[in-house]
């Protein structure tokens, strides 16, 4: 039987029929939701700060470890492990002594997904969808405020070590952004492969160096980023990143550090250190360095005396690697990044914070990256801006066990700068149809398709349900929850990619 179809527009919300007041009263009932919600991140923040009091003012120290293109099902605790080469004990244990999301969220992309931490906002907004490759400055423009920002204004310590590709000028460097230092690289790891071709024309494009830098300084080169830096930058990080914690602890200092790592992006290349330690090739030997790196920040945490009192997270920016020889694994899910398929955007979420969060509780509720800014800024007592439309929401009842449900119910897929899809509760309603980073997209006009994540979690084109008689509560539910954000792109006009410094937004008249 040819499945329903129904004409829908994405710019105006669902078609009008007869009898459509549910959606008004579906809009009305979103409205109410997010002033809720506003009233329950007030009283969250109220809550932290009241515990924060209680222990004698002083603040959790935050580590935020971020893995670079590492597929949900990669990890022993997420099915992966032994499965891909090696086993993750350290990890699996950090899980077992925290909390472990199935349902956290990314951007289909590496910079928009490290924009949307740092920032809280949605990459459309803030013109980080993409990367421009004309010359132009990419990252978040000097007007937005930062997650180091506030934590900055806190007391904390900052400091990033990895990789960070939010610029490479400037005023864009880490340290123009609220970091007090940074070690890495300020692109990809693409650019490791350029020395070693034949040909390659310096002339056109810059090497990629490996910097660093200092809050009020200049960034400097240390290095090139070959393929021999790139096999050993990571433990260099994991050097560098407990140095860090310690300057911090014995400062007296609590200590934000954000731990981008270049692993598992290609070239998936081990250090000479775990080079055929698995005896199953490159990857899982760099699989086995990772879960390493993690068992020695974990360690140096503990020796510290400071485990009680830290916030450590693990997880992801992208679904897996896709590039052939080091593709990786989305585990049940399908499609890879650059898309709006589930293995694109869920990756694996664990924070442990002893006495705090819940050891070993497993939740598949919906979180997105930009809730992370929120969340951590009010862990640390520090006020979230009011000036500006954050798309964050507060999680903390949530991740310390005092809700089982997150506050998020929604959130809207773009590629690049395109909305392909909306994710609502168990639902998916694709508008652009992409399974992998090559496929030509396919814009669907009226014949979207529809998808209980419950029931078909892989997304198959032949299982998409009708949007019409059958599901239509469905789209109304889901425009719902997608008509006020897009008003909201129309009040605040979105920031334009490659905008230069200084910028400031203004409102929509």
């Amino acid at each position: 039987m040819p499945q329903e179809r129904v004409t829908i527009d994405v710019s105006s919300g669902p078609q009008r029929r007869s009898g459509d007041g549910s959606r008004r009263s579906l809009l009305l009932s979103g409205s109410a939701l997010v002033g809720a919600l506003a009233v329950g991140s007030a009283a969250s923040s109220r809550s932290v700060r009241a515990q924060q009091s209680q222990q004698g003012g002083q603040k959790p120290n935050i580590i935020f470890i971020l893995a670079d293109n590492l597929g949900y099902g990669e990890l022993g605790c997420y099915g992966g492990g032994i499965l891909r080469g090696a086993p993750t004990p350290r990890i699996d244990r950090l899980a077992a002594e925290g909390t472990r999301l199935l349902n956290f969220n990314v951007e289909p992309q590496c910079t928009p997904s490290r924009s949307a931490f740092i920032t809280g906002r949605h990459p459309i907004r803030s013109g980080t969808y993409s990367v421009p490759i004309d010359g132009r400055p990419y990252g978040p423009v000097r007007w937005e405020v930062t997650l180091p920002d506030l934590l900055s204004s806190q007391g904390y310590a900052t400091g990033i070590f990895g990789k960070w590709h939010l610029g490479d000028s400037e005023g864009r460097y880490p340290h123009d952004r609220g970091f007090d230092e940074w070690y890495g690289i300020p692109n990809s790891s693409d650019e490791s492969f350029w020395p070693q071709q034949a040909g390659f024309d310096a002339k056109l494009a810059h090497l990629e160096q490996v910097m660093e830098g200092r809050r009020g300084e200049k960034a400097r080169g240390i290095k090139v980023y070959d393929d021999n830096a790139r096999r050993e930058i990571d433990l260099e990080l994991t050097t560098k990143t407990i140095d860090f914690m310690k300057r911090s602890v014995q400062a007296g200092r609590p200590f934000f550090a954000y731990v981008p790592f270049t692993l598992v992006h290609a070239p998936t290349e081990p250090s000479k250190q775990f080079a055929g330690k698995t005896g199953r090739g490159d990857w899982a030997d760099v699989l086995a360095q990772m879960d390493w790196s993690v068992g020695q920040i974990l360690d140096a945490v503990a020796e510290m005396g400071v485990q009680d009192n830290t916030v450590f997270v693990f997880t992801s920016d992208n679904g897996p690697e896709e590039t052939y020889p080091w593709r990786g694994w989305a585990g049940p899910w399908s499609g890879s990044y650059f898309t709006a398929m589930e293995g694109s955007l869920r990756t694996p979420f664990i924070i442990r914070w002893p006495g705090r969060v819940p050891e070993g509780r497993v939740s598949n509720e919906i979180v997105h990256i930009a809730d992370l800014f929120t969340t951590l800024a009010r862990i640390a007592g520090a006020e979230i801006p009011q000036d500006r439309p954050i798309d964050g929401l507060d999680q903390t009842s949530f991740l310390l066990g005092r809700q089982e449900t997150s506050v998020r119910e929604w959130f809207p897929v773009y590629v690049n700068n395109e909305l392909f899809a909306v994710k609502w509760r168990n639902w998916k309603l694709h508008f652009v149809w992409q399974e992998r980073m090559d496929d030509a997209p396919q814009r669907l006009g009226g014949g979207v398709k529809l998808f209980n994540l419950d029931i078909t979690p892989q997304e198959r084109p032949d299982e998409s349900l009708p949007t019409g008689f059958t599901h239509g509560w469905v789209v109304h539910g889901i425009f719902a929850a997608l008509t006020p954000f897009q008003q909201s792109l129309k009040e605040h006009p979105p920031i334009p990619m490659g905008a230069a410094d200084p910028y400031r937004p203004g409102k929509s008249g």
